[in-house]
């Protein structure tokens, strides 16, 4: 046993964050029996922050996935064992782990009585690629050993009503708790239905949704457990079809990764810090003619040059001649904390959820630099690839609402954070210019901002400021 365990490494979940409870496998790498090296990565993982890459830190050939893709892993459970060194003669007595699911079946045959005991390592040793044993969680081990001697009396009642050895031992086989997620399991509990009964047509045997209300609609509410109760009366009131016509018009996403922490830190952020929005329209038409400017300069070649950065040049200038603005609420020690670096955080849309990570030190930067970091950030975003590291500490950020054709909002504070800046659709609008109407580009922002930190006469300076600055862009020279 001392050999097997030294030669069969365990691979936990890290906390790849700051206080992560779990995450969900998006994709592995690699299969059982493909040779891994130290620092190669084995699977992409999602966790409330980003999506996130791990790498395996032993060398050896994989033994075993422990869970399947799309499947949420709480921190410390084991994910994948590696098989350290291969070919020994220590292989041998890992084989026979799995071969114990067989043995429980001919025991209630012979001898009803002892079918309970034998029936529970069936259940604790499923052979499914990615639902192996998992001794890091006690709640799924709980479950498993109470679903074991349930499908054992079942096993020793068929056998005590005559159908014979084969049937003894065909009813032992439910031994192993049907295959799905949380929700489905809720669902199908709500519906009265019994997991046990339900065909699967998920990967590795996984019961969906779609199945719940497929057995919903065939069963037509009759319920499982009580087959000889009524079943005349039952259909006569019909009440169940109309559920399941009702969800066949509806699709449920589960609540889980970037979205589940985007909700929670929005409720927490709009009902703990109270916010004050405030908006400004103005001339834009001076810095579009700037940005075009910009492209063709060759300090800026190999960059890309939009409003956003000049906004976001703006912005900083503006934090810099109110520096008030830039701090944080410390609600334990009751203390305002007055930040002198500005974390400039940049709102990114991603096929996973808005998600905000932050250029560090951003009001050192030059231009040039700004630009640099701007790309990197979205480039890395749009891949899925943003570190949790870039999503911490950010002080103030950017939503830019405008690339969606929309004027504005009312944008809601990144948690910790004492103002967010959204910034409008440009458009050409017929606008008052020396006197004269003529047609000019226009845009409207707004910032929004923790009136605990921030009072309107502050506030107003900031969104002023950043108006001014973008109205006359050379005042990022007079002003910095």
């Amino acid at each position: 046993m001392t050999e097997t365990s030294q030669r069969f490494r365990e691979f936990k979940m890290p906390d790849v964050g700051e206080g992560l409870t779990e995450a969900e496998i998006l994709k592995w790498y690699v299969q059982p029996g493909d040779t891994v090296t130290d620092g190669q990565v084995v699977c992409e993982v999602e966790t409330a922050k980003a999506a996130v890459e791990l790498p395996i830190p032993y060398d050896g050939v994989v033994h075993e996935l422990r869970f399947g893709e799309g499947v949420t892993v709480d921190v410390g459970q084991v994910i994948i064992t590696v098989d350290v060194a291969p070919g020994t003669p220590a292989a041998a007595p890992e084989a026979p782990a799995q071969v114990p699911v067989a043995e429980p079946t001919p025991a209630p045959a012979a001898e009803p009585a002892p079918a309970p005991e034998e029936a529970k390592p069936a259940a604790r040793q499923p052979v499914l690629v990615g639902y192996g044993v998992s001794e890091a969680s006690t709640k799924r081990r709980a479950r498993k050993e109470t679903a074991a001697p349930a499908a054992a009396v079942a096993a020793v009642q068929t056998e005590l009503n005559g159908h014979g050895p084969d049937a003894a031992a065909a009813a032992a086989v439910p031994a192993s708790r049907p295959l799905a997620k949380p929700p489905v399991r809720k669902l199908a509990k709500d519906l009265g239905l019994d997991l046990a009964t339900i065909t699967p047509t998920g990967p590795d045997g996984i019961i969906t949704r779609e199945d719940v209300h497929a057995a919903a609609a065939t069963s037509a509410g009759v319920e499982p457990a009580q087959p000889a109760a009524a079943p005349e009366p039952e259909p006569a009131a019909v009440p169940a079809p109309a559920p399941a016509a009702g969800a066949a018009r509806e699709t449920r996403t589960p609540i889980k990764g970037v979205r589940k922490a985007i909700a929670s830190a929005m409720v927490n952020s709009a009902f703990t810090a109270p916010h004050v929005t405030e908006f400004i329209t103005f001339d834009i038409t001076r810095t579009m003619k700037l940005v075009e400017e910009l492209k063709s300069d060759k300090d800026m070649a190999g960059l890309r040059v939009n409003p956003l950065l000049l906004v976001a040049k703006a912005f900083l200038v503006a934090i810099k001649r109110n520096p008030d603005v830039n701090a944080a609420w410390d609600e334990a020690n009751q203390e305002i904390v007055h930040k002198e670096y500005v974390n400039l955080g940049i709102a990114a849309a991603t096929p996973r959820g808005l998600i905000v990570p932050n250029i560090k030190d951003a009001q050192a930067k030059t231009l040039p630099e700004l630009a640099a970091a701007l790309g990197e950030l979205v480039a890395t975003a749009r891949e899925g690839k943003t570190s949790p590291a870039a999503m911490q500490g950010g002080t103030v950020t950017i939503t830019n609402v405008g690339v969606f054709g929309v004027d504005t909002g009312t944008p809601i504070l990144n948690p910790g954070e004492s103002a967010i800046l959204a910034v409008g659709a440009i458009k050409l609008q017929p606008w008052v210019h020396k006197g004269k109407v003529k047609p000019r580009q226009v845009t409207t922002l707004a910032l929004s901002f923790d009136h605990r930190l921030v009072d309107g006469e502050l506030g107003s300076r900031v969104l002023a400021d950043v108006a001014a600055i973008l109205e006359q862009p050379k005042r990022l020279i007079t002003w910095a």
